[in-house]
């Protein structure tokens, strides 16, 4: 099973990725009347028309199929933020910030509420031109990672998975050799150290 310890340092697949993504909260604006809906992981409702209401994703796109509501844009999926966030992007070595799962829930709102999202074809071109981006920023830190570069901010959860194995084994190899170089150290200050000699010759106690 992912996430398990394995030679793959747990990677994840990006269908588990967008199943932990439909968890996400969005907002929906039913229309009709539809009394509380009662689940393991919690209570959503009551939901009366054109009163918008919190859900989980999952819940979002399963009401939406059935022609119960609609889901309401995401203000991070405007044109107007997705065009500064790869301008962004594009003059920057860091990355900037974005929902975890932008990548899964930009994905799963053009697949079943593409009529909700206005310019879905705009929006969804610049989200898949700030994911090129981003991953060549990925691939470029990669070139150059070492100990100190395990701290990198504003990762989504699709780029985080991506260096998973590699940077798990490459901090192995970091400490390793740190722990092998301070053991060397250590055994080169001892033979430098003088060495006290232990076959003194023994005195032969006078009698009292």
């Amino acid at each position: 099973m992912a996430g398990q310890s394995d030679s793959n340092m747990s990677l994840f697949s990006p269908e588990e990725i967008e199943f932990m993504a439909e968890d996400e909260l969005v907002e929906i604006v039913p229309n009709l009347r539809m009394d509380s809906l009662n689940f393991i992981c919690g209570d959503y409702g009551p939901f009366h028309p054109q009163l918008a209401a919190q859900v989980p994703l999952w819940l979002a796109a399963a009401l939406k199929k059935r022609g119960k509501c609609t889901i309401r844009p995401l203000q991070w999926m405007s044109i107007e933020n997705l065009a500064q966030v790869l301008e962004l992007e594009r003059d920057s070595h860091a990355f900037q910030s974005l929902p975890f799962h932008y990548l899964e829930i930009s994905r799963l709102l053009f697949d079943h509420a593409r009529e909700d999202i206005p310019d879905m074809y705009m929006v969804r071109s610049l989200i898949e031109d700030i994911r090129d981006v981003r991953f060549h920023k990925v691939e470029t830190n990669l070139e150059k990672f070492t100990a100190s570069t395990v701290t990198w901010k504003n990762m989504s959860a699709m780029e985080v998975n991506i260096i998973r194995a590699f940077a798990g084994r490459a901090l192995q190899a970091f400490y390793k050799h740190d722990n092998e170089q301070q053991a060397a150290d250590t055994d080169r200050m001892l033979d430098k150290q003088p060495q006290i000699p232990t076959d003194r010759p023994k005195r032969n106690l006078k009698p009292r």
